[in-house]
Parts: C-alpha cells; sequence; structure tokens
C-alpha cells in the first residue's frame, strides 16, 4: 500500500514537471496577454471607451444624439459616419479619433465602430414607405421661410424665437449653437432625439411632415442667430461700464 501511494505521488509531480516544461518559466501563457490599445477589435470595448461617453451607454444618447436611432442609421451612410469618427467635427465638441487626424483608433477600429453601430442598431425597411429629407442639403435655405417654418413645426416646444419653453430647450442660444455644427442641426431635424421625446421630422405636426425644402430652411434660420463671439455673459458696452472704476482706481 505504502509504495503503491509513492507511486502515484511520483507520477503526479511527473505530470506537473510535464506541464511546465513547455513554457520558459515567467513567460505568460498567449490567453493572459493584455493587447496593444491599437490591437482592441471589439465593438463593446471600443465604443465603451471612445463613443459612451457622449453617445450613451449602448447609444442610448447623452450629450450628443443617440447612435442607436433608426432613423439617424437610415439617413446616414457608413461613409458619413466613419468620416465622422475619423476626422470629428471642427469648432464642436466632437474630436478626430482617427490617428491620420491626431487620434488614438487605428482605420480597422473605425471601421469596426462604424460597422458595428449599424449592425447593432439599425432596423431594415423603417423608412420603405416615407419620403425623408437628404442627410446633407441640396440646395440654399432661406432664413425668412426658415422662421415661419420654425413656428409651424418647431414653436409649440421650442417657444417663440428659439428660446425654450416647458417641453423643449433654447437652441437659438449662442452658446448651443456654438457646439454643434450645421450638419449636427439638420440631423437632429430630420431624425428628432427620441431619447429626449423630441420627434423626428415626421412627428411635429400630425400628418404633416416637413419637406426636405423646410428642414433646409429652418436650418437657414437657426444658423442666422449665431454669433461671434457666443456665451460671453456682457454686452461690449456692459464690459467697459465694468472696467471704467478699475481704470479709475489705477490713476
Amino acid at each position: 500500500m505504502i509504495v503503491f501511494r509513492h507511486l502515484c505521488v511520483l507520477v503526479a509531480l511527473a505530470a506537473i514537471l510535464a506541464s511546465g516544461c513547455g513554457m520558459p518559466h515567467g513567460q505568460p501563457s498567449k490567453d493572459s496577454e493584455v493587447l496593444a490599445p491599437s490591437e482592441v477589435l471589439e465593438f463593446g470595448t471600443l465604443y465603451a471607451e471612445n463613443c459612451a461617453g457622449c453617445h450613451g451607454a449602448e447609444g442610448r444618447g447623452g450629450a450628443a444624439i443617440a447612435l442607436n436611432n433608426p432613423v439617424y442609421l437610415a439617413i446616414a451612410d457608413d461613409a458619413a459616419i466613419r468620416k465622422v469618427i475619423l476626422k470629428g467635427v471642427p469648432g464642436t465638441a466632437m474630436p478626430a479619433f482617427g490617428q491620420s487626424a491626431g487620434g488614438m483608433l487605428t482605420d480597422a477600429q473605425v471601421k469596426v465602430i462604424t460597422k458595428e453601430i449599424r449592425s447593432h442598431w439599425s432596423k431594415q425597411g423603417i423608412l420603405d414607405a416615407a419620403t425623408v429629407p437628404s442627410y446633407a442639403p441640396k440646395s440654399i435655405g432661406d432664413a425668412q421661410r426658415g422662421e415661419v417654418a420654425y413656428k409651424t413645426f418647431c414653436e409649440s416646444c421650442h417657444g417663440p424665437g428659439g428660446a425654450g419653453a416647458s417641453k423643449g430647450s433654447a437652441i437659438t442660444n449662442d452658446s448651443f449653437l456654438a457646439l454643434v455644427s450645421d450638419q449636427g442641426l439638420r440631423t437632429i431635424i430630420i431624425t428628432g432625439r427620441p431619447e429626449l421625446g423630441a420627434p423626428d421630422w415626421r412627428g411635429n405636426v400630425p400628418g404633416r411632415p416637413m419637406s426636405d425644402q423646410e428642414v433646409t430652411d429652418v436650418l437657414a434660420w437657426l444658423a442666422s442667430h449665431r454669433v461671434s463671439n457666443p456665451g460671453q455673459p456682457y454686452s461690449a458696452s456692459n464690459y467697459t461700464q465694468h472696467q471704467e472704476p478699475q481704470d479709475v482706481r489705477r490713476k
């Protein structure tokens, strides 16, 4: 019996020693190696680390539009989405993520994000029966016509002059307009922001969707409210008045 026990111990030791013979001491196994940031190609990780901060977990929206909005994915093709990810939107909070534009993501990673956003959240045929305004404008907008269209389609939520109301935020606010591009405004007008209860271009007036030209004109009206120095707490004259006492004190 004792001999048998000793034999079992020896066999076990031999098995342990044999299992370690194929790998040098201190070298990690292949499945324990951590990928370099540029080698990560798993969508969940890429989205969480680069997109969720603004577009929300699972694309549900946040500071920026929801990416799980199938209407948005129906009007914006892969080329448009890829361009925004790669190059960002100058003058807005959307940075460039592509390495070619100074970001951290490789072309392969941008391709994964672009492909999987559509794969996860688009809905086939969602706009088959609709006359959809184009993603990019096809004509020049008219701000005067846009003001009329705004009153028809938008004022009930965003208030007279776009100053905001109980149902919607201020959209002619100079700071807001400084943080969103014309294309961003157009996208919101068409797709709405369902995560905030804002309807798409079909839902502002029951049975009366906005036409492509009306979308373009409302955008022109909104853009006409941009200012050169947004977010300033004082007008130039008030600023001078606030400075004068200090200047007098210096004398």
